[in-house]
């Protein structure tokens, strides 16, 4: 008689494991942001992206009170790579939570990219360098060591992986920098391009195209990544909005570009099927703040530097980014992560780098 209670009460544990999914989509938001003030403490926020975008749970990681100025991921290797203000490059693992490792660098460390056999990252100096300190190093993503410099004029930023991974980009001033990632070469350097410097920018699946934020209106440029040429200069409205443009990316379909408009508190989308791009709609947001957009990796939400959820189908905000006090929370260091059996099987992007071959 004494099986029969253990016999039901193991079929109702199997019942609730069998009702937990094996997989889940979660996003990590880093905070504070070292580009535009608030946040929730210092660390990493967790929200499930199928339940809601409701809050999972937080990291604490003091280093991030020196600000944060990029996150990204690695799937193979489960980590993620944060740069702040200060200086730092550090190492985190998605699967324990841990530091692995972080560094000090001299002259600085802005928005890198990771390659997507996790061993090098691509990590800029800073848009607050100038002269010979400033450029790329090339750094050992297993410990942090820097095995190459790759320099150039003024302000190198922005940094966007290719998703093969053969080549990588970086913006700095009015260029746009092509690098080879198996020998580190710089293989093409598009300029002129934007108006005042090299805001954010994203580059097709292919690798033939990038779409490159203007510093001076609302709107981007579109440049050919197989000749070098700038192929159109597109503006949100009508070419009036004389506000920099700062975020820009494309859905994982290709099928629409979204930019940011960081002053106005909008986000204009394109129709990216024609080109040039031919604007279609907007979104307006909750919030002001540094200007940011990407995309989930089923391309059903976008996430800009507020704590709005848009569902792209609708243009509608749908949901609300909250700290576990249920205080709305915003950054532009976020990104993807996908779960299955507790171990990391994707990642999403910072920037909203085109995937048509991959999108479902």
């Amino acid at each position: 008689m004494k099986l029969v209670p253990l016999l039901a009460a193991l079929l109702f544990t199997q019942r609730i494991h069998a009702a937990e999914p094996a997989e889940k989509h979660l996003l990590y938001m880093a905070t504070p942001d070292g580009a535009q003030p608030g946040g929730s403490g210092a660390g990493v926020l967790i929200f499930d992206i199928d339940d809601g975008h409701k809050f999972v749970r937080r990291i604490d990681l003091p280093i991030f009170k020196e600000g944060v100025r990029g996150f990204c991921p690695n799937a193979k290797t489960h980590r993620a790579y944060y740069t702040t203000t200060n200086h730092t490059l550090g190492c985190l693992d998605l699967e324990t939570d841990k530091i692995v490792w972080e560094k000090k660098y001299p002259a600085g460390c802005d928005r890198a990219a990771v390659t997507p056999d996790g061993r090098k990252l691509y990590v800029p100096t800073g848009w607050w360098i100038k002269g010979e300190a400033s450029g790329w190093f090339v750094v050992d993503a297993e410990n942090g060591d820097v095995i190459k410099h790759l320099p150039v004029r003024n302000q190198s930023h922005n940094t966007v992986m290719g998703l093969d991974g053969r080549f990588v980009y970086g913006g700095y001033e009015t260029t746009l920098m092509v690098v080879r990632t198996s020998d580190d070469t710089v293989v093409k350097e598009i300029a002129p391009i934007g108006e005042s410097g090299v805001f954010p920018f994203t580059v097709n699946s292919a690798q033939t195209l990038a779409f490159v934020c203007l510093g001076k209106h609302v709107g981007f440029d579109v440049a050919d990544l197989t000749t070098g040429k700038v192929l159109h200069r597109v503006f949100a409205g009508d070419g009036s909005l004389t506000r920099r443009t700062h975020g820009v990316g494309l859905t994982p379909d290709e099928k629409e570009i979204w930019v940011s408009d960081q002053d106005g508190k909008r986000l204009y989308i394109f129709d990216a099927t024609k080109m040039p791009p031919v604007e279609t709609g907007h979104v307006d947001l909750t919030t002001g703040g540094h200007g940011w957009i990407t995309f989930s990796l089923d391309g059903r939400h976008a996430w800009s530097h507020t704590p709005d959820v848009i569902d792209t189908k609708t243009r509608k905000i749908i949901g609300t980014f909250k700290d576990e006090q249920g205080k709305p929370v915003g950054s532009s260091k976020f990104f993807e992560a996908v779960f299955h059996d507790g171990k990391v099987t994707a990642v999403g992007d910072q920037f909203g780098v085109g995937r048509a071959p991959l999108a479902k």
